[in-house]
């Protein structure tokens, strides 16, 4: 038992951890392998967030996530609700990367990729696009997923995977590669921009951010259908300005959430402005014009 002056001592230390975490996680992202190979070297280029966990590390115990769960709990913002759950998310994977994967060789991002590709490439690496079973989609984005949970798809696997993209828009006789390359980093967009959901307000429920939400989530294949089913010029309920206003709004967040500049920022708002440019010319075509 611990007197009131320690316990409130202690309180503020990890009160000032949270706050340092927290400003540190506010514009990072979690670039897993640059701090496992920097660990490895003792190299100073970890980012903020990353070396702050590193050095606080033994402070992460029972007390730090209880004060952290309270925090979340009284938060006045669903946004600092939610900034403070992907707080400890980050949190914890950093540590269960540290703890468990510090001495495991981390593969390249052309390995990386060369797995979640491997379920759609044939043993002489031929690629057929679209797939000829229907399974191996399922398995590519299931691998895919799981590397996201790894932190392995960072700024160097997004810089790869859009490497290899240019080359094969350039080259212009792999059309299959540029597809498949292509459908990974919308694999990767869904399950970035799926991760954060606006479509409640308190007990409200948001039907164009709702609407919005099932589209990011799904394949690019069933856009169209759910454009023409979704919106008032269509079978739906969704008026299409209220759909340009949400993407509006989702793209500023995403600027505002990811490092300027970067490949993540990048692949993130071109999927959006997709979807905002497949919803114009799916109105114009159901008001008649093409």
């Amino acid at each position: 038992n611990q007197d009131p002056e320690e316990s409130f001592k202690k309180t503020v230390e990890v009160d000032r951890l949270i706050d340092m975490l927290g400003d540190a996680n506010d514009k990072e992202l979690t670039d897993f392998n640059t701090l496992l190979v920097a660990i490895g070297s003792l190299s100073l280029s970890l980012s903020q967030l990353q070396k702050l966990v590193v050095e606080n590390v033994l402070a992460f115990n029972e007390s730090f996530w209880i004060r952290l769960a309270a925090r979340t709990d009284t938060c006045k913002s669903v946004d600092d609700k939610r900034d403070y759950e992907e707080l400890a998310l980050s949190v914890m994977s950093i540590v269960d990367r540290l703890v468990h994967k510090t001495r495991e060789k981390i593969e390249s991002s052309t390995d990386v990729l060369k797995e979640i590709l491997k379920p759609v490439v044939d043993e002489v690496e031929e690629i057929h696009w679209p797939p000829q079973d229907p399974e191996a989609l399922i398995l590519m984005e299931k691998e895919l997923n799981q590397r996201e949970l790894e932190g392995q798809l960072d700024e160097g696997f997004l810089a790869e995977v859009s490497a290899q993209l240019r080359q094969a828009k350039e080259d212009a006789d792999k059309p299959g590669l540029e597809a498949m390359l292509q459908k990974v980093l919308q694999l990767y967009a869904s399950r970035i921009l799926s991760k954060r959901s606006y479509a409640k307000k308190g007990n409200e429920v948001l039907v164009a951010e709702q609407f919005l939400e099932t589209i990011i989530k799904a394949p690019e294949e069933e856009w169209n259908k759910l454009l023409m089913n979704g919106m008032t010029l269509g079978k739906g309920e969704i008026p299409p300005e209220d759909l340009y206003a949400v993407l509006k709004k989702r793209i500023e967040r995403t600027l505002i959430r990811t490092e300027g500049g970067s490949y993540q920022q990048r692949v993130l708002t071109e999927y959006l402005k997709g979807i905002q440019s497949r919803a114009e010319d799916i109105v114009q075509v159901l008001q008649g014009r093409k």
